[in-house]
């Protein structure tokens, strides 16, 4: 008589039978969705962010240039960085990088979060037009934004910068020719100024009202509210500002050169970035230095690595991104 087995039972009768899963097939499983997902961005900075830094890297230990062509170059290992390092010129440019830098990037962030803290305590409608006025210089071409720069500084008796600043005493003069740095934080430090506005200004949005008319209730002013409330909970978004701007700063020569072109006189303007696509691409001396060039491209990457990596020790990153101290139950 023939014995009928309970579907359960054979079931799991098989599955005892069955190999055990590998762990290479047990991982695929598990993670073929995120991957799948991840893939065409991975391959994209594989492309165009890995694969040229490593192309970069290897280019600086060569001395390609348009004198040896592109056949004809040899390995020079690190002699170029050797050059950087006894370069006449190098310590010059490099206190005009951090200069640049720490300038431009005080003035966006401290411009940019005096726009979002006036422009989101008034009428909604005066704050959103008062930030899009702001965008203008964002959202304009580069070289027509630098050329209303350039005509504004002009020598007397033309340029709206004399014309500003004669009620006040002050002699007209060419700017870009006497004061060349004031006039490239201006230009660089409006644009940068926009995206800290709109950064602080969805942060602040986001802070609960409750916090603040508690605070109203208590007594406080104005100012003792920003200070206690608004800017502490501004940590992660200030933070982030000041490491991509950062990091954008290091890489930034394009208004340098449409205005000044790293003068006047020697090197006057003249930043790590520039100094590298001068090197590279737009030699003085028509000799384009490739390989010397992406060696000065390295040291920048190197320079702007460390300085991100020291403000988020400062802003101690691990604790903005870890979890909350604060239980709810």
């Amino acid at each position: 008589m023939a014995v009928i087995e309970p579907a359960a039972a054979t079931g799991v009768a098989r599955r005892a039978a069955a190999p055990p899963e590998g762990a290479a097939r047990r991982w695929w499983r598990d993670n073929a969705t995120a991957l799948f997902f991840m893939g065409p961005a991975a391959l994209l900075v594989l492309l165009f962010f890995l694969a040229p830094a490593v192309i970069t890297l290897g280019m600086s230990l060569t001395d390609m240039a348009t004198s040896t062509g592109l056949s004809n170059w040899q390995w020079v290992g690190l002699e170029n960085y050797e050059r950087i390092f006894r370069g006449r010129f190098t310590a010059l440019i490099f206190g005009n990088t951090l200069f640049y830098v720490a300038a431009t990037l005080s003035f966006n962030l401290l411009v940019g979060l005096g726009v979002a803290l006036l422009s989101v305590h008034v009428e909604p409608r005066t704050g959103t037009l008062f930030r899009a006025l702001w965008l203008l210089p964002r959202i304009s071409p580069s070289v027509v934004y630098a050329l209303m720069w350039t005509w504004a500084a002009a020598d007397a008796p033309f340029g709206v910068i004399n014309q500003l600043v004669e009620p006040f005493g002050v002699a007209p003069r060419f700017w870009l020719a006497t004061d060349p740095w004031l006039i490239v934080l201006l230009i660089n430090g409006f644009v940068g100024a926009s995206l800290g506005m709109l950064v602080f200004t969805s942060a602040i949005q986001s802070i609960p009202e409750d916090l603040f008319r508690a605070a109203r209730v208590d007594g406080a002013n104005a100012w003792q509210i920003v200070r206690r409330i608004t800017l502490p909970l501004l940590r992660w978004p200030i933070l982030f500002v000041l490491t991509y701007q950062t990091m954008s700063l290091f890489a930034s020569y394009e208004y340098i050169f449409l205005t000044t072109n790293g003068g006047p006189g020697l090197y006057g303007t003249e930043v790590w970035s520039l100094w590298a696509f001068h090197t590279a691409l737009n030699s003085y001396y028509g000799n384009l230095e490739f390989g010397f060039g992406a060696a000065l491209s390295a040291v920048l990457v190197v320079m702007g690595v460390v300085i991100s990596a020291v403000l988020l020790r400062l802003f101690r990153f691990d604790d903005l991104v870890g979890d909350p101290k604060v239980e709810i139950t």
